[in-house]
């Protein structure tokens, strides 16, 4: 049994890999929230976080009055996203909106300061999100989304926008997992190809490539869940 003290990420990547292996199959219905948060060890608050993680990545569906599911890759060519988590405060329009500007503005001020380390890191990031993707392991790939977004955020010279982006780090990355269940190899194809070119601006000192390529990407990630902010 997994100790107490796991956090809902890792829940998450168990589950993922109960579903790679089979031991959940697609279509089936999970346990309930008690059976599963007694078999992990965590609390059923914890464990609804790691089911929503899965949901908004497409490996998991929850049918109201039926329960949840195991998606049914089968049916890939009728895939949506999922509920939007934080409709309360903020639309998935405004979140991305303030990505391009709160994220082209960091990689301006980043470049020219990330160490040979950092990019290091950012490349191997890239290589990481581009073999995941492969082999359908989608919460390894936003994880290395996630490092790669993040190491530019270190490397910014302004504390105050790097304080303003861990206030809104979780919407923003909702929107990174938020498209992937409609992502088409051809579309991550082009995020990599993205990624590298923004390394290549920060790598150059070049402020105003820096922005221009992370705004592209960010919208042109927008442009995969259907909206033009």
């Amino acid at each position: 049994m997994l100790t107490k003290t796991l956090v809902p990420h890792s829940v998450a990547r168990e589950i993922q890999t109960m579903i790679h292996a089979g031991s959940l199959k697609p279509g089936e219905k999970i346990p309930s929230q008690r059976e599963f948060s007694q078999k992990f060890g965590i609390s059923r608050a914890s464990l609804r976080e790691a089911l929503l993680t899965l949901e908004t990545l497409g490996l998991l569906k929850t049918e109201p009055g039926r329960g949840t599911f195991v998606a049914d890759p089968a049916a890939a060519s009728a895939a949506s996203m999922a509920t939007w988590r934080y409709s309360d405060s903020y639309s998935v329009f405004d979140v991305f909106q303030t990505r391009i500007l709160l994220e082209g503005e960091i990689a301006r001020l980043a470049a020219g300061r990330l160490t040979p380390h950092q990019l290091e890191r950012m490349e191997a990031a890239t290589l990481t999100m581009e073999e995941c993707w492969g082999k359908h392991d989608l919460l390894a790939n936003v994880d290395a989304d996630l490092e790669f977004h993040s190491t530019i955020v270190t490397a910014c010279a302004n504390a105050m926008l790097k304080a303003l982006y861990q206030t809104v780090r979780d919407q923003m990355t909702e929107t990174q997992r938020q498209p992937m269940p409609i992502t088409d190899p051809e579309r991550m194809g082009k995020s990599i190809a993205e990624h590298r070119r923004i390394i290549a601006a920060l790598k150059a000192n070049d402020s105003a490539a820096a922005c221009r390529e992370m705004q592209a990407h960010i919208r042109n990630t927008a442009l995969c869940a259907g909206l033009s902010p």
